[in-house]
């Protein structure tokens, strides 16, 4: 298995000869498992065509801001990209296009995205041999990577020129095996196991009605998916939700009520190293669940309700060397309540989100946070993704391990 197998990568090609070669590129990356989305620069369909690219990466490829037409103008939002990637991958990397990275000029999408960028940003330089050697574009490689871009070297060969030397754009194959060896020293999740819940619970009041609540399970499956690219192995226990993903390092099991994610993630936790709870686990059940629907008859109808097994109490209660991550969601006396749960849930470390935070919560696509771990040092976050929420909880269990 490939480790960029589930990476996102934004492959950026600039105008210059060996765009040519951006075709077995794409066809490699998404042969390794990849979600390759091109961003083209205006000159570089001079080399190699947009539709070749899209046929190759199943996705429309992007050269502009705006993609108009008689009918429909839609934008492409370079920040929304940028936070997309994985790693950015910029091949072939122009001498012109360096330029731009240095100073930060930013005249078309993919300068854009390059300035947006929060992951890591790998570059491959192709050029002329008598431009590859001259001081500005050898100081310019170096600016780059103190800017903490990666460079994927430059190879020697006859170049476009008729020229031999140093210029050539790496191999496809050979950028496909840096990015390999470079990821693989990255994942510093390897060996972990993790154990996540995700979604609603569905506590059955008859065969056809249920009490549950509004959890979409979105949280739960992208720290699944970020804890995966870090090379965890993680089993990712989740109630009805439309979400899905598919990695080969997580496996997903199904359940429907609070019991059934009880017994299953008993089953797994003596073996794992971390545990998420990011189920919005039902709080009470019916005590008594009917065997026929229910008819509707009188004027009031009441459900007796019992409590439902706490399982990251239970969990904290058992635990070893395993670390335990809580949720809390909150309306009110949010900081107060959250460390009650660390206490009272041996937890080491609480997610704490409250509903009075404009854009956290339920069914939307981004959460605002606040950590607080066992020694109550209090660490609050600015709004953001629900994927970039999942990378900073992902980086917390990086630190436990560091």
């Amino acid at each position: 298995m490939s480790v960029l197998s589930g990476k996102k990568i934004v492959l950026g090609i600039s105008g210059g000869i060996a765009a040519y070669k951006t075709a077995s590129l794409v066809r490699l990356l998404i042969k390794a498992g990849a979600e390759v989305q091109v961003i083209m620069t205006p000159a570089s369909h001079q080399f190699v065509t947009s539709f070749t690219l899209s046929t190759l990466s199943k996705k429309p490829v992007y050269t502009d801001f705006f993609n108009s037409n008689q009918a429909t103008s839609t934008w492409n939002n370079h920040v929304e990209i940028a936070l997309w990637a994985d790693l950015i991958l910029i091949a072939p990397a122009t001498a012109n296009t360096i330029s731009k990275m240095v100073t930060g000029a930013c005249d078309n999408l993919l300068q854009a995205i390059y300035l947006s960028a929060k992951c890591p940003v790998y570059f491959a330089p192709a050029m002329d041999l008598d431009m590859y050697i001259h001081p500005s574009t050898q100081n310019n490689l170096k600016v780059l990577e103190s800017y903490k871009n990666l460079m994927i070297p430059a190879e020697k060969g006859e170049l476009a020129s008729g020229l031999f030397g140093e210029g050539r754009m790496a191999e496809p194959e050979n950028i496909v095996a840096f990015l390999t060896k470079s990821l693989s020293k990255d994942k510093s999740l390897n060996g972990k196991k993790i154990l996540i819940t995700a979604g609603p619970t569905y506590e059955a009041i008859d065969p056809v009605r249920f009490i549950g609540n509004h959890s979409s399970g979105k949280m739960g499956f992208d720290i699944a998916l970020a804890a995966a690219q870090e090379g965890a192995k993680v089993v990712l226990v989740t109630g009805p939700t439309q979400q899905h993903i598919n990695h080969p390092l997580v496996e997903t099991i199904s359940v429907l009520s609070a019991q059934e994610m009880y017994d299953v993630c008993h089953q797994h936790f003596d073996g794992v190293d971390v545990f998420i709870g990011a189920a919005a686990v039902a709080d009470y059940r019916p005590k008594n669940k009917a065997t026929q629907k229910i008819k509707k008859s009188a004027d009031d109808f009441v459900i007796e309700l019992e409590k439902n097994p706490d399982i990251l109490a239970s969990l904290g209660a058992i635990k070893k060397q395993q670390f335990l991550i809580g949720f809390a969601l909150e309306t009110e006396n949010e900081i107060e309540h959250a460390q009650q749960k660390i206490r009272k849930k041996n937890l080491d470390l609480i997610v704490l989100n409250s509903l009075n935070d404009q854009g956290a919560g339920f069914g939307v696509p981004t959460n605002k946070v606040t950590f607080i771990d066992k020694a109550f040092h209090i660490m609050p976050m600015e709004l953001k993704s629900k994927e970039a929420v999942a990378v900073d909880i992902v980086n917390k269990i990086k630190e436990h391990y560091a």
